[in-house]
């Protein structure tokens, strides 16, 4: 993946660091795989705004993504590596042999044309889909379930992955992003290789123009609020508002709002890093 940093034609350009978008090889999405998407302006059902700051934004189409990778044992070909605006990881489309399409999350150095596969007695190939039994220690991986059968939902977003670092009996212990070592049971899946876009987080957006195309709206910082509106409001003057909360007065950092006696803490070896 490339960046290129725009020479300042425009006041927006002058910081903007922007995505070359080499690895995608089509602009035209797989119509079978597409599903609406309403926008809800941070309104619930009956009407009233329950999140700011949410409002406009361009129109877009859900891609379906298979997260399960449940087509076991049937050869699947790279037709496309694609953009997706609802995710900042790309996605590939899979052609499998028996015509089904399938979008998957692209991973890094997935080629046109690459086979991929899912199931037992894979070989461990970047794309491929393996339970964690099978998966070689210290292999990179990404997409990962938490339980059997639900789906990855672990390390999926741009440039993520996630180290399998060791077996013990029916768990496997996995080196999470965030740098949590945990443990989740052997018959859950997880696919080879790191996710795709890894210089997302290094793009700039160079202009406030760009938020509102995403359907963010302004944000009002709290300092400047009044105190009626927010714990950090009020104040003479220029004022820094104190200890830096949520309007809700639950501090931002290092308070711990985890609950100690969740029922998942006994699979948690080493808690992530502060």
């Amino acid at each position: 993946m490339a960046l290129r940093k725009l020479r300042p034609l425009t006041p927006s350009q002058r910081f903007k660091v922007a995505n070359t978008y080499t690895e995608i090889t089509t602009g035209t999405p797989e119509k079978s795989l597409l599903a609406p998407q309403k926008k809800s302006g941070g309104r619930n059902n009956t009407g009233k705004m329950t999140m700011r700051y949410i409002g406009g934004g361009h129109k877009q189409r859900y891609r379906i993504i298979d997260f399960k990778r449940d087509k076991d044992g049937i050869v699947g070909t790279v037709a496309s590596v694609e953009y997706d605006p609802n995710r900042t990881a790309f996605i590939a489309l899979i052609v499998y042999k028996d015509g089904e399409k399938r979008y998957i999350i692209a991973p890094n150095g997935l080629k046109v044309g690459q086979s991929v596969l899912s199931g037992k007695d894979v070989a461990p190939e970047v794309g491929n889909t393996l339970l964690l039994s099978e998966v070689p220690l210290g292999t990179i991986i990404h997409n990962i379930e938490l339980r059997p059968g639900q789906g990855a939902n672990i390390a999926r977003s741009a440039g993520s992955y996630a180290q399998l670092s060791a077996r013990e009996g029916k768990y496997a212990v996995i080196k999470m992003p965030s740098g949590e070592t945990r443990m989740i049971l052997v018959t859950c899946k997880a696919t080879i290789g790191s996710v795709s876009n890894s210089d997302h987080n290094l793009e700039i957006s160079g202009k406030a123009g760009r938020s509102r195309w995403k359907g963010i709206r302004p944000r009002t910082r709290p300092v400047v609020m009044n105190p009626v509106d927010h714990p950090m409001g009020g104040g003479e003057g220029r004022a820094t508002g104190g200890h830096p909360r949520s309007r809700n007065g639950i501090p931002a950092k290092g308070y711990k709002t985890r609950y100690p006696k969740k029922a998942s803490n006994k699979y948690i070896i080493e808690r992530r890093k502060k």
